[in-house]
């Protein structure tokens, strides 16, 4: 199984920008899609954006279009999460996620924290 390891989170204020990497050691992703997902307190996970295998095609929801950007790079099997122009409500626990060859994982997850 795909072992993912978030990193990149932390405290930032309104307006400011964080870059999330999720690496798998030892493992080669270019098989697998990949998302990151993020669940807020008190709020159900949320998908916030997936990119394809090949990074080719690339999906957000609503509230994070035009501020944050998913991107791959596989070759160092690592997939980014630039997120720009935060805001409070992107406040959350940012999560890993790797589906393919009939296998899914997650990571542990990363803490980020908007202040207004």
């Amino acid at each position: 199984q795909v072992q993912l390891v978030e990193s990149g989170g932390g405290s930032v204020q309104f307006g400011g920008s964080l870059r999330l990497s999720c690496a798998a050691p030892g493992f080669t992703l270019s098989s697998y899609a990949m998302s990151w997902y993020r669940r807020a307190p008190g709020k159900e996970r949320e998908l916030v954006a997936t990119i394809t295998s090949t990074g080719r095609s690339t999906m957000y929801t609503d509230s994070v279009k035009g501020r944050f950007t998913i991107s791959r790079d596989n070759a160092k099997s690592t997939v980014y999460l630039q997120m720009n122009n935060l805001k409070p409500d992107d406040t959350a626990v940012y999560y890993c996620y790797a589906f393919g060859l009939g296998q899914t994982s997650w990571g542990q997850g990363t803490q980020v924290t908007v202040s207004s």
